[in-house]
């Protein structure tokens, strides 16, 4: 009971001490706290239509919808905080030691998030340099597909099989890519004997590629003779398809060029070899 008068009696003597000097503060620095809670308003401001004018500009750009909203995020948490500390200078806040402190902060998570920040930074570099964008199918560091989303910090592939590369974006800006595009051209190959009309077979590989609904007609198919073999002819086929079409078309081509070949008579080479018996027995 002693203990919680003593307490009492300390509250008592204490808060009007602590009220008589908020009441000193506020008169001393009226206008420093008036003119930062301006700086506020006006931050808040800025920060909004800096905002809208980014936001503006990367949906003119064409990037996705969840990074341009990030973006303008991170610039309005930014210019907020900035006007912030500006704020808390006008207040008569020492300044200097809370951005020391922020540096000192800064410096260390850093060291601690390296791999992170890496692939934001890495992230950022794609969204705005555009190597590739979503739909192209690319080719680096010995893996490959299409791409089917650009995050921040990684990039996600699709196979032909439908499974899922993740590569983080670190491990792309810098690197060597082959980007192909949204197209792909197949690299097909026929071999007919050397007895065959080489100017009929290349006219019904023609004609199976027209009618191919998957073969697009620009740029043109690319078919003609690819190599003279030791007992074949080969035949290049090269029609170019749409990514998501390539397995499948190729598939499809090589059926009919089979089916085409055996129907017209197209002779097909068989391999053969001569064997010679220099000391025959008796």
């Amino acid at each position: 009971m002693a203990d919680s008068a003593l307490v009492k009696k300390a509250a008592a003597a204490t808060s009007p001490e602590l009220t008589e000097k908020v009441i000193f503060y506020f008169v001393d620095h009226g206008m420093q706290i008036l003119t930062a809670i301006v700086l506020m308003g006006i931050g808040v401001f800025i920060a909004r239509w800096v905002g809208n004018l980014i936001h503006r500009w990367l949906k003119s750009r064409a990037y996705d919808e969840p990074v341009s909203n990030l973006i303008v995020k991170v610039v309005k948490l930014l210019i907020i905080a900035l006007i912030g500390i500006m704020s808390l200078g006008q207040m008569g806040v020492q300044i200097t030691p809370l951005i020391a402190g922020i540096g000192v902060a800064g410096v260390g998570v850093s060291l601690a998030m390296q791999g992170l920040l890496g692939n934001l930074v890495a992230g950022l570099t794609i969204i705005f340099s555009k190597p590739f964008t979503i739909g192209d199918y690319i080719e680096l560091l010995g893996v490959y597909g299409q791409v089917t989303d650009i995050a921040l910090f990684s990039t996600t592939l699709l196979h032909t099989d439908n499974s899922l590369v993740i590569v983080p974006n670190r491990k792309i800006v810098g690197e060597i890519l082959h980007n192909y595009g949204t197209i792909r051209q197949l690299d097909l190959t026929a071999a007919v004997g050397y007895g065959a009309d080489i100017a009929l077979a290349l006219s019904l590989v023609n004609t199976i590629l027209q009618q191919n609904a998957s073969v697009l007609r620009e740029p043109a198919p690319v078919v003609g003779i690819a190599a003279l073999n030791e007992s074949s002819i080969a035949l290049a086929i090269k029609p170019w398809v749409k990514v998501e079409d390539f397995v499948p078309t190729q598939a499809a081509i090589y059926q009919a060029v089979l089916e085409t070949f055996r129907d017209k008579k197209i002779e097909y080479p068989v391999p053969r070899r001569d064997v010679r018996l220099l000391n025959p027995l008796p």
